[in-house]
Formats: C-alpha cells, sequence, structure tokens
C-alpha cells in the first residue's frame, strides 16, 4: 500500500490502506478538527520533533475492555490505603507535560512535541481531552491523559514518579469508564506493561468495528468532575 500524503482538506484513507508496520499517511496539521476525525476513524498521530507528521493505524492494535482490568494484589492494597489523592481534569497541562519529559528506560526524546502538547490543550479546552492525576502530599507524582469520544477513551500517554502512581490513575479511569457504559480503552501499540494489565490484541477489522459501534454513542464533553472516593471499594 502507498504512504498517503495529506493536504489541506480534513480527510484520511481508509485505514486499512496502511502500511504492514501501521503507518497510513504523512503530512497535514494537527487541528482540532483533523484529530478528532482521526480518531474516530482509528488512526492517531506519532512522529519526533523535526519530522513531517505521521499518521498510523497499527494491526492488530491493543485495547483494554474495563471489564477485563486486572488490579494485582500489590495495587488493591496501594488503592486501600489511599496512599495517592486522585484526580480528574485538574492539571491537564502539567500532565501532558510529564509525559513528554519524563525519563523512560530505552527511549531517547519524545513523541509528545511541543506542537502535540498545544494540540491536546486544545481538545482539552473543547471537552474532547481529559487527564487524571495522582498526587501525594500535594504534589503530582503520575497520571495519564487521553481522548474521549462516544464510548470509548483513547490513551495517549502515561507518566510516574512514584511506584504504582500511574497505575493508580488508570484504575480509577477504569472504573469510571465502567461506570459509564464505556466499551474500551484504545492503547494503540502493544506493550507487555499493558498486557499484564488486561489489555488484549485486536485485528485491526476487529477494532475497527468495535470503535464504530462505540463512537456512536454521544460524547460526553466538558471537565469531568469526579468524586474518586465514591468509585468503588477496593
Amino acid at each position: 500500500m502507498p504512504v498517503y500524503r495529506l493536504a489541506s482538506e480534513i480527510i484520511f484513507p481508509p485505514p486499512d490502506h496502511a502500511e504492514p508496520d501501521g503507518l497510513l499517511a504523512v503530512g497535514g496539521d494537527l487541528s482540532s478538527e483533523r484529530l478528532l476525525l482521526a480518531y474516530r476513524l482509528g488512526i492517531f498521530p506519532w512522529y519526533s520533533e523535526g519530522v513531517p507528521i505521521l499518521w498510523w493505524s497499527p494491526d492488530p492494535r491493543l485495547i483494554l475492555e474495563p471489564g477485563e482490568f486486572r488490579i494485582s494484589r500489590r495495587l488493591r492494597q496501594t488503592l486501600r490505603k489511599g496512599r495517592f489523592q486522585v484526580t480528574f481534569d485538574r492539571s491537564f497541562a502539567s500532565v501532558i507535560l510529564a509525559c513528554a519529559t519524563v525519563q523512560r528506560r530505552g527511549q531517547d526524546g519524545t513523541w509528545i512535541t511541543r506542537e502535540m502538547q498545544q494540540a491536546y490543550i486544545r481538545l482539552h479546552e473543547l471537552g474532547y481531552a481529559h487527564s487524571v492525576e495522582s498526587w501525594l502530599e500535594g504534589n503530582l507524582v503520575g497520571g495519564l491523559y487521553g481522548i474521549s469520544l462516544g464510548r470509548c477513551f483513547f490513551g495517549e500517554s502515561m507518566f510516574s514518579y512514584e511506584t504504582d502512581a500511574s497505575k493508580v490513575a488508570l484504575a480509577m479511569l477504569v472504573q469510571l469508564l465502567k461506570s459509564w457504559g464505556f466499551h474500551m480503552i484504545d492503547a494503540q501499540v502493544t506493550t507487555r506493561h499493558l498486557l499484564s494489565l488486561g489489555a488484549k490484541e485486536a485485528p485491526r477489522k476487529v477494532f475497527l468495528n468495535k470503535l464504530q459501534a462505540a463512537v456512536s454513542f454521544p460524547t460526553l464533553r466538558g471537565k469531568w468532575d469526579v468524586q474518586t472516593q465514591n468509585l468503588f471499594p477496593f
């Protein structure tokens, strides 16, 4: 399949036209309209500083259904102890900046460029992008962010400065999405870490069918004002 070059018109080629590695298209922009269309079609941007925007639709796709999330014994104990305070949409810009700058093993640099940060902050202001924060003694020590459309949450990145801080944030998100009837979290690319938490690979065709069913529902836009202590007992 060819790699498509995007122009100013906000359209994408069919996701199943992607290369074997998942690369579908190059170019375009990170306008809110283009990003929202991409996610609805099962496409996402992923590129490095100094190169054109690259758009991907990998096969297989990693998804996490809320009911399949695995809470380890240690994580359950951490949740019960309430070591971390968890909030939603309190500090989106700080979360995405931390995700961009945290040191990751075997990774040099970041794909969350300044341009990407600004684009997702705009989506947050429009009520589509959300963050989950873990706090310890008033300090932001972990969290994640992503996009919500219909009944699908598209997970973008997570970070942790303290053991289990990001897992606690994810556990709270999963339970919230479960209570709201969300179908799945799109975890995009397979990692051993996410597999250990219950995520599973799905063929692109299966994922796209699930996605179209999920995004047919109305989107819950705006700030997620959630009292996490009411989510569920651990």
